[in-house]
């Protein structure tokens, strides 16, 4: 029976119907477990590497000087398949500005800039180097063979440690700096000191307990040398904390129920549980 023409009943009426086309398109660019949305891919992987390939090949000068000209062929045509990927992935969902602000939508965008950044200002060419981010999609394709639960663990796993690792740090630069003032109240009145300020001091504290020891500062006084050796003791101690804080996150990510390959049809985001109904990010009813 058909719904009477009444302004409560706009709610059920159906969604007009994809094109065969667009639809098509959706499954090549968004959907990864199809053969051609594998090639498409692939396909977008090696075009990703040999762009910036041929960005760090024109930085020397002996081959940019004899193949500039194919360089810059090659940077303008990858540059054109990205705005043209760029482009189609807003077109084909249904909420655009979801995606456009989305990581993923951010990073495609920026891989286009630095080419027409490079029109307008010396040397923003070699911005394009920002084209390794879209690397990332690599762990999309990294789903096609089963490894989706180890690429989400890790990523999950950071995500979740970020406050812990966040706090630590602080921890960290407070102590550096107060163990960076007290060698330089130990150190400062020594003639043709290094620690000529308190800066230059939270610097060789930093490097001391990081264990990393650069050389080009050292403690020249018996208690100097004794706070420094307590730093380093201090930082081999220390450094396995925030390891320890990161792992405790990957095993508690890693029991994280399965997720599905398939994205959501409004903002294209991947990754939602096999029993999700909706976008976890924006909210659309998911098919299938």
């Amino acid at each position: 029976m058909q719904l009477p023409d009444h302004p409560e009943n706009e709610e059920f009426a159906p969604e007009p119907t994809e094109s065969p086309y667009k639809q098509r398109l959706w499954e090549i660019i968004f959907e990864a477990e199809t053969p051609s949305g594998k090639f498409f891919d692939i396909a977008l992987l090696w075009v990703i590497g040999i762009s910036v390939l041929a960005v760090m090949l024109e930085s020397v000068d002996s081959v940019s000087s004899k193949y500039h000209n194919a360089l810059l062929i090659v940077e303008w045509g990858c540059t054109i398949v990205f705005t043209l990927e760029y482009l189609l992935r807003i077109w084909l969902v249904k909420r655009p500005k979801n995606y456009i602000f989305s990581f993923y939508g951010i990073v495609d965008l920026l891989s286009c800039l630095p080419s027409y950044l490079a029109l307008l200002f010396t040397g923003g060419s070699h911005f394009i180097v920002i084209r390794l981010l879209r690397l990332l999609r690599m762990f999309r394709v990294l789903k096609m063979v089963g490894h989706v639960r180890g690429a989400n663990t890790i990523l999950r796993g950071l995500a979740a440690s970020r406050a812990k690792i966040t706090v630590f740090f602080f921890a960290m630069l407070i102590f550096a700096m107060l163990a960076g003032t007290l060698i330089y109240i130990v150190e400062s009145h020594v003639e043709g000191t290094d620690f000529t300020s308190i800066p230059v001091s939270i610097y060789y504290a930093i490097v001391s307990i990081t264990t990393v020891g650069y050389g080009d500062l050292a403690a020249q006084t018996t208690l100097g040398r004794v706070i420094t050796a307590f730093m380093v003791l201090a930082g081999y101690a220390i450094i396995a904390v925030p390891t320890g804080i990161v792992a405790s996150d990957m095993v508690r990510e890693a029991l994280r129920p399965d997720e599905t390959t398939d994205a959501c049809p409004g903002c294209g985001v991947h990754g939602h549980l096999n029993d999700a109904n909706y976008c976890r990010k924006c909210g659309e009813h998911l098919t299938g």
